[in-house]
This record gives structure tokens, sequence and C-alpha cells, in this order.
């Protein structure tokens, strides 16, 4: 099995939390998209989005997110001789699904400095041309990443779309952090791939050096917060 993924990529981080969670021995294979890496042809032809992380068994190719998560526990279940009670519970699957609605982008890159932001849209800019010359049976998809590039630069000089992005991100936290009140883990008494979904997303706003404001002002999200950096998944 083969993950193709970045360790700042936020749902890199999901899908390598989970692989860690369930056991699973795969092969780690890193894209550097600041560097273009995810704009090389061999890793274009089979993933034209471009977005990470890609899992690979065999011919088996998924892109998903969510839908990894689930393949990666079907796998664990399969192996452990287990049954469909194994699986992730209408609950846990729709905390996954409320917590990969919200698109860490925008809120991400406005914490950058947009002069090094700049610069590395303006080079992964011209790497897309570069590879837009070099294999032009996949120019138009090539096009379509270009045309990204812009509009992304676009929307973050637009004050709205960080707004709405935060506005989305406080909603989420407000409701996990109503549920932790309740139970011990997002889903319920047991730690579940809802708890994987959510971790990373903590640890982002701790790179980003806005725990304060997001984290630490919701007590119940501040002492699962701690509890989850123990766990020996989160550790590797």
């Amino acid at each position: 099995m083969q993950l193709y993924h970045h360790p700042y990529s936020l749902d890199s981080q999901k899908v390598r939390l989970a692989l860690e969670e369930k056991g699973i021995d795969y092969t780690s294979n890193h894209v550097n998209p600041i560097t273009g890496r995810n704009m090389d042809a061999s890793f274009f032809r089979i993933n034209q989005s471009a977005r990470l992380p890609v899992f690979q068994n065999g011919s088996h190719i998924i892109f998903n997110t969510i839908e990894i998560i689930q393949y990666i526990e079907r796998i664990a279940v399969v192996s452990l001789g287990g049954d469909d009670t194994f699986f992730s519970s209408r609950e846990v699957v729709e905390w996954m699904h409320k917590i990969q609605a919200w698109n860490p982008k925008y809120f991400t890159l406005s914490h950058v400095p947009e002069k090094y932001r700049i610069s590395v849209s303006k080079f992964n800019r011209q790497v897309i041309i570069a590879r837009m010359s070099e294999s032009p049976e996949l120019a138009s998809a090539y096009h379509c990443k270009l045309k990204d590039a812009y509009e992304t630069e676009d929307k973050l000089k637009n004050p709205l779309v960080l707004k709405r992005s935060k506005e989305h991100l406080v909603r989420l936290l407000d409701e996990v952090e109503t549920k932790l009140k309740e139970t011990a883990f997002l889903a319920g008494d047991e730690f579940s791939m809802a708890d994987v979904m959510l971790i990373p997303v903590l640890a982002r706003l701790v790179l980003l050096n806005v725990e304060d404001e997001y984290i630490s002002s919701r007590p119940n999200i501040a002492e699962y917060w701690v509890l989850m950096q123990q766990r020996p998944s989160y550790k590797k």
C-alpha cells in the first residue's frame, strides 16, 4: 500500500493518523506541493486534481480523504476477522463529514506572510506552465490548475472569504465543545475515526499560533487536546 502525502497537508495528516491507529503498514511517498512535485507528470497522470493525499493499493487508487479512511478501516476489520459492527457508526461518519466540510486552505494561507505566499504561488505557476509544455497531452488539466492558482490569490484578497472560513471554523469548534461536555471523545466514549479527523485540525491551529483563540478558550476542547497528544499514533 502506497500513501502519497506531505507532512503538513491537513488531509494527509488525517489519513496518516488513521493508518497508525489501525496499525496498517504502508509505504510513505512524500510529495511536496511547495516545490511543485504534485505537478510532476508521473503524479499528475494518476491524480489531475494534484491534491494530497492519494492512497494506492495495487490498482485501486483513492483520492477522497474520508473514502481513504473508510477503506483503511475496512482493511483493519478484515485483517482482524471482524464484521460490520466494527465499522464506524452513523454518528462517527456524520462527524467526519462535518469536519471535512471546513476547508482550511484560505484560513491557513491568511496566516502565511504575504511575501512568502506570493513567492511560492508565483513559483508554482511557473512549474505548471513548464509541465504544460513538457506534457502537452495533459495541457488542459494543467490549465485548470493554473486557473485555480490565480483564483486562490484573488480570493485571498477578499476579506469575506476569510471571514466565512473563520465563521465556519468557529461554528464547528463550538459544536465540538458542546459535544465534549457530554462524552470523552467526539462520537461517544470510545476513540473513533471522528477523532482522527479532528486532531489534525487542532494541530493546525497550534501550528498557526492561534491556539489561545480557538482551543484554550474552549475548556472541553483544551482538555481533549492535551489527551489526544498523548496517543502513540499522534506522537509518531
